[in-house]
């Protein structure tokens, strides 16, 4: 019997009273899971938080921001203890609140705070019996900047006129380091770039309009800071209206019988057969869906432009050449006398004898030699600040990427490569991820008074 009480005693009262001691002396901390867009505070800054304790549940969460000597409580919320009746209902004590979320607008600019550093401390106790029943306390502490303010912009260069389908200059100052800053132009972003000024705080960003950009477009310099804060400057500009030609393209079933055998489109070329169907579709397939992704493949590497203005005065052109085909020039395809197809030629062609030099128009780095579908061997040549030329439809090519050439050195032999019905060069000059007219690029007084005149003006 004696054994059987002592027994007893141990299971009803001591092992249920070790059981609830070690639930509410338990010492896990609770835990704090914090969620910060950034570490800059702006105008519209959201914090999100989740603290949990799966012990005795929480008690306490204070928040706070701080700066100096003010401190504003974005949080202070006291959980209500449930007693620890609960830890036989539920396993565990206290509260019995396991987790809580928060998103939290924090407003500095309303608390008195300025631009600067700032702290945001958070402070999250539990109901257990540890420490004098003060509970297990879990603090965070996290750095932030207060930053409300957009970069101070300043344009400095002072005329801009620019033609539908041209290319422009403009030279800008921004005293703050890690501003991303350039000219928004409608949709398209040109980034600007210290390094043509021995003051790195002017910046120079060249810049476009497509050929489907005219007068209206919205045009200026725009710069964001590392807290998101974006300042729009805009500057005087001209925009000058200009017309391209109508250009009519005969695709004879010579020339399909003869070009498309070339193109292998892997997979899909299951889907042309060898009659005079087949070989059509298999055109327009090419002219329709490969042509845009070889556009792109073209203007990619441009990303890898250098801050360095490598080129000097007009670029050249093929010498001794005919222009065959304009820039823009809106192309109307026919077969057989009916029309198929409606593209936009975003070059200049240029003919001379079979297999002539090809002269690099302006000294700058090849970024790119490669077989690129509708154009064929082509060559890009990177001459700084996102301006790039390229060559295409070439036979033969004498440079690699990597190389450095300088203005008329030969880099290829024109040739037929890529959908060309003859031996020609297409031509192209782009301005980051934008096809320019190059005949702006071949004209010294349009360089003289488009791009000498802001680089040789006293600045301000």
């Amino acid at each position: 019997m004696k054994k059987l009480i002592i027994f007893l005693f141990f299971v009803c009262i001591v092992m249920p009273l070790s059981w609830f001691c070690f639930n509410v002396f338990e010492g896990k901390q609770p835990e704090i899971t914090i969620k910060l867009p950034s570490i800059y505070l702006t105008e519209s800054y959201e914090l999100e938080l989740t603290v949990t304790d799966k012990g005795t549940g929480l008690r306490q969460v204070i928040i706070t921001i701080a700066q100096g000597d003010k401190e504003k409580t974005l949080i202070n919320r006291d959980y209500p203890f449930a007693g620890y009746q609960i830890v036989f209902k539920k396993g565990h004590a206290g509260s019995g609140i396991l987790e809580d979320s928060f998103k939290i607008p924090i407003e500095s600019w309303k608390y008195g705070m300025d631009d600067g550093d700032a702290v945001i401390n958070i402070h999250v106790s539990d109901f257990s019996w540890r420490g004098w029943n003060r509970g297990n306390v879990a603090e965070l502490e996290k750095k932030v900047v207060i930053d409300t303010k957009p970069p101070d912009v300043e344009v400095l260069s002072r005329s801009h006129n620019i033609s539908r389908g041209g290319s422009g200059l403009v030279i800008y100052k921004i005293e703050e380091n890690g501003i991303e800053s350039g000219v928004q132009v409608g949709e398209h972003f040109y980034p600007g770039y210290s390094g043509m000024f021995k003051d790195p705080s002017i910046k120079a960003a060249f810049f476009a309009l497509s050929h489907l950009q005219g007068p209206g477009t919205d045009i200026h310099v725009i710069a964001k800071d590392p807290a998101g804060n974006v300042a729009k400057r805009g500057f005087y500009h001209y925009i000058k209206e200009k017309k391209f030609k109508t250009d009519i393209l005969n695709i004879s079933d010579g020339f399909l019988k003869s070009k498309m055998p070339e193109f292998d489109l892997g997979a899909q070329d299951m889907l042309f057969d060898d009659s005079e169907k087949g070989l059509l579709e298999k055109f327009l397939y090419i002219n329709r869906e490969i042509r845009p992704l070889n556009i792109l493949k073209i203007l990619e590497p441009v990303k890898d432009t250098s801050n360095e203005m490598m080129w000097k005065d007009r670029f050249l052109r093929l010498p001794g050449s005919a222009t065959k085909a304009g820039f823009a020039d809106h192309r109307i395809y026919k077969n057989n006398g009916k029309e198929i197809d409606r593209q936009t030629h975003m070059g200049v062609d240029l003919a001379s004898v079979t297999y002539a030099d090809v002269p690099a128009a302006n000294s700058g780095r090849v970024i790119g030699v490669d077989e690129i579908g509708i154009f064929g061997k082509t060559v890009l040549i990177d001459h700084g600040f996102g301006l790039c030329s390229s060559y295409a439809h070439l036979s033969t090519v004498y440079v690699q990427k990597g190389d450095m050439v300088k203005k008329g050195d030969i880099i290829a032999k024109t040739g037929t490569t890529g959908l060309a019905g003859g031996d020609h060069l297409h031509f192209g000059i782009s301005v980051h991820d934008v096809f320019v007219n190059p005949v702006e690029w071949w004209d010294q007084s349009w360089i003289e008074n488009n791009i000498y005149a802001k680089l040789d003006s006293p600045l301000p």
